[in-house]
């Protein structure tokens, strides 16, 4: 079997190694953790013919350069509006390519996103936890956080002449400045004014945030009661708000149990689009009951199923 070896030039914050993620573990106090965008990372594997949840790079707005040491192997970016500098030219992300000895792969920020996803035709040799390759970001544990001058080995590497070229990229991958919400489940912590305000906003992005979340600037939403409530499961989508008045949005590594009261859920099918956002970025907060989420959610995942079905067919293959 042939291997890729590729030298990592540079890599910016928040460049980690994730797969599908480590589902079942919340109740021992694990998060899942797995891509910030799930959606854009199962298309960059599928488009190279890989599994859907195959360990990948998620790449931040910090950028990632890797120079090829050795083996050729083919690659793909999904994601962000991010720029490749690859052999000497520039491209779109929302690609697949390959990537030969000597050469260079630089990935950074475009005109949109904050996330973006490289795959590679082969197995990307990184350590597990827990029976999953998916990085949690404060303790390092899974495939890990990639540093400047670190080597990665790409086993069974391949060249997949027929998945080169563009990879459709879905109007729902763009970032997403409404956001759906479920109100609660802690809705009952603020008055009616309150939930107004949260619902009118505006909101912005902050820059702080992780892969835990991120805090949103916009008016001050107190709760209206003593924050006596016992910690209890938290899920990814949460707007939990302390007791500052500023609602944080929890992400894919977010802490598993808490005792802020949530005053709304992001509906999951829009969290990937949200995340592409960027710091001062404008978000609403457009409330749906729980009929319409329902509704939603079964939209979203069969139109998600089509259009991972097309693009996992390599190019030329006619459906019969």
């Amino acid at each position: 079997m042939s291997e890729a070896v590729l030298a990592i030039v540079f890599a910016g914050p928040h460049v980690s190694i994730q797969d599908g993620g480590r589902p079942g573990f919340m109740r021992f106090g694990v998060p899942r953790s797995g891509p910030l965008d799930r959606q854009s990372f199962a298309a960059a594997n599928l488009a190279l013919g890989n599994r859907a949840d195959a360990p990948a790079i998620e790449v931040s707005l910090g950028g990632l350069s890797l120079s090829c040491v050795s083996g050729t192997v083919s690659f793909a970016v999904a994601g962000g509006g991010f720029i490749l500098d690859h052999a000497g030219g520039k491209r779109g992300s929302w690609t697949v390519a390959t990537l030969r000895a000597g050469e260079r792969l630089t990935i950074r920020p475009g005109y949109w996103g904050s996330w973006c996803y490289l795959a590679f035709a082969g197995a990307l040799e990184c350590p597990h936890w827990l029976g999953s390759a998916a990085t949690h970001a404060l303790s390092g544990l899974g495939g890990g956080n990639l540093k400047t001058g670190q080597t990665l080995t790409i086993a069974g590497a391949e060249v997949r002449d027929n998945r080169e070229g563009d990879i459709p990229c879905p109007v729902s991958a763009r970032p997403r400045h409404v956001a759906r919400v479920t109100l609660g489940p802690q809705d009952r912590f603020f008055d009616a004014e309150t939930l107004e305000r949260f619902l009118a906003g505006p909101w912005k992005m902050t820059d702080a945030w992780d892969r835990m979340g991120v805090r949103l600037s916009g008016p001050a939403i107190r709760p209206e009661a003593a924050l006596d409530m016992p910690s209890e499961p938290i899920v990814r989508g949460s707007v939990q708000v302390a007791g500052d008045g500023v609602p944080t949005l929890l992400l894919a590594d977010h802490q598993t149990t808490g005792g802020y009261p949530k005053i709304a859920t992001v509906l999951d099918s829009d969290l990937d689009a949200l995340v592409q956002l960027r710091p001062r970025d404008r978000v609403r907060f457009v409330p749906v009951s729980a009929e319409e989420a329902v509704a939603v959610a079964r939209t979203a995942a069969q139109g998600a199923r089509i259009y991972r079905q097309t693009i996992a067919m390599p190019r030329g293959t006619a459906q019969v």
